[in-house]
């Protein structure tokens, strides 16, 4: 298995279609997916980082960590722009539209939001 991420779900139809609309924006689909969990990865391929979105395995409410985040990379500005818009067309939050970010360098182009179980997830493109 490829190193990967689990985020929790607490609505998991409302997570999915998050992920599905906004990891297709930068190429990702779903590769896999058994009750309760769907793995996503570039290119649908299951290789590379892993994605997985899933009920907890206590059986208890999912949560978001405090000081976690997952980022993706996108090709471009304009995939940046599509992933957000994506999620926030599908229940997401804002947490910083896109825009540049000189802090992180001079092409650092990103936005920032939370899914529907509130985790926090970032697209960059940096050139």
């Amino acid at each position: 298995m490829s190193v990967y991420a689990t985020l929790g779900a607490i609505d998991f139809d409302k997570s999915n279609a998050f992920y599905d609309a906004a990891l297709a924006t930068i190429g990702w689909s779903k590769h896999k997916e058994f009750p309760g969990w769907r793995a996503y990865s570039e290119g649908g391929k299951g290789e590379g980082f892993i994605l997985w979105v899933c009920k907890p395995f206590n059986g208890e409410q999912a949560s978001a960590g405090n000081g976690s985040m997952v980022g993706f990379m996108a090709q471009s500005r304009a995939e940046v722009d599509a992933f957000y818009e994506a999620a926030m067309s599908n229940s997401g939050t804002d947490e910083g539209a896109p825009g540049l970010r000189p802090h992180y360098g001079p092409n650092w182009y990103s936005a920032y939001m939370r899914d529907p179980a509130g985790n926090k997830v970032a697209v960059v493109y940096d050139g």
